[in-house]
């Protein structure tokens, strides 16, 4: 297994890498042939992307579409969805850099989150740079050839992330536009079932154990079968809930892929605000997804997935739900948190907006999309 270093490699490859390609002529192309988006984002983020593509591809229809992905992720992307290449990129693996800059030149570099990486997309000879306005600190911006305003008025990022394209709104997003992976992990699961995804990327995204007993009860009455699910590290979240016969659990050791199978098969999807919900939008199935820290607007649908069967269910407004920040910008109509990576004296001692979360507002959504 390739061991992971630190990013300073290939921070420092990419800003000498630019700076000796400073002078190159830069112009905006009307009909660019290859376009990168760059970025290195987590599962969810990374799936919210998918609007930007159909829009690129909508506006490009013959242009080479390359996107960077967590190398986990490449497996989801085997269908080429909306022609996009995936690339394997982690910033602190440099191998991955050295076979991005093998590529053939790209005429337009779109960067959707974090505008660091515009020192990269300079050292690989990106012809015209494209990102977010207001990314900070502010030298992040330097080799960006064009800022386009964060929307001012609440949105979902999904639909954020088009405005980086000019040109109409891509049609609305259907299952059919994503290609399953190849299913190489079939597990053994009932005939109906709904799958309970309990982990979360944030201990603050936890919902209690109890509640989430209660809502596989309140299920299993209506004739679904429960099978368990949990990310990779999180038997302990698993444990914490009472098993009841004849209850499969699959606590992380599936890949993304099966997990993929394993969602489209399923009636219906419950899970917190993680990447699992932003899988299950994908995928098509009917999700209900608890917002407890993250924005349930921002997270959400937005226009391009509004066809998706999926509910969100959060108290809004919570008090604490305060901070105006994504992506390092300031965004006034912002209202999320992200306290736990804060000092201890600003951290939450306790998910209490997941704790506010009751079981019948999310047996109602659950009940209203099931299949």
């Amino acid at each position: 297994m390739r061991r992971r270093g630190s990013r300073a490699p290939l921070r420092y490859a990419s800003v000498a890498l630019a700076l000796a390609r400073w002078g190159v002529r830069r112009r905006r192309p009307a009909a660019p042939g290859r376009i990168l988006v760059l970025h290195h984002l987590l599962l969810g983020d990374t799936l919210l992307l998918t609007a930007l593509l159909a829009k690129l591809r909508q506006r490009h229809p013959q242009a080479e579409i390359v996107m960077t992905v967590a190398p986990a992720f490449v497996e989801l992307f085997a269908g080429r969805p909306y022609g996009v290449v995936a690339h394997a990129f982690d910033p602190r693996d440099f191998a991955t850099f050295r076979a991005l800059l093998a590529r053939p030149r790209f005429d337009l570099a779109i960067l959707p989150a974090d505008n660091r990486y515009t020192w990269l997309a300079r050292a690989l000879g990106a012809r015209w740079i494209v990102g977010l306005a207001g990314d900070r600190p502010w030298h992040k911006n330097w080799p960006a050839d064009e800022l386009v305003p964060y929307s001012p008025t609440p949105t979902a990022f999904c639909d954020t992330a088009t405005e980086l394209v000019e040109g109409p709104q891509p049609a609305r997003y259907t299952s059919l536009a994503w290609p399953p992976p190849p299913d190489r992990e079939r597990v053994s699961v009932p005939r109906r079932y709904a799958v309970l995804h309990v982990g979360a990327s944030s201990p603050l995204k936890l919902w209690p154990p109890a509640r989430w007993r209660a809502l596989a009860d309140a299920l299993a009455a209506d004739g679904l079968a429960i099978v368990w699910s949990a990310g990779p590290g999180e038997d302990a979240v698993l444990a914490a809930i009472a098993a009841r016969d004849g209850e499969v659990r699959i606590g992380g050791t599936l890949t993304l892929a099966g997990l993929w199978h394993l969602l489209a098969r399923a009636a219906l999807v419950v899970c917190p605000d993680t990447g699992v919900a932003h899988l299950a939008r994908i995928v098509g199935v009917p999700v209900v997804t608890l917002f407890g820290p993250g924005s349930a607007l921002v997270c959400g649908p937005g226009r391009f997935f509004a066809a998706m069967p999926d509910r969100a269910v959060t108290v809004d407004p919570f008090p604490c739900r305060d901070q105006r920040i994504q992506f390092f910008r300031e965004v006034a109509w912002m209202r999320r948190c992200e306290r736990l990576f804060g000092p201890p004296p600003g951290r939450c001692p306790e998910a209490r907006c997941m704790q506010a979360i009751g079981v019948a507002p999310v047996l109602a959504a659950a009940r209203g999309v099931v299949r």
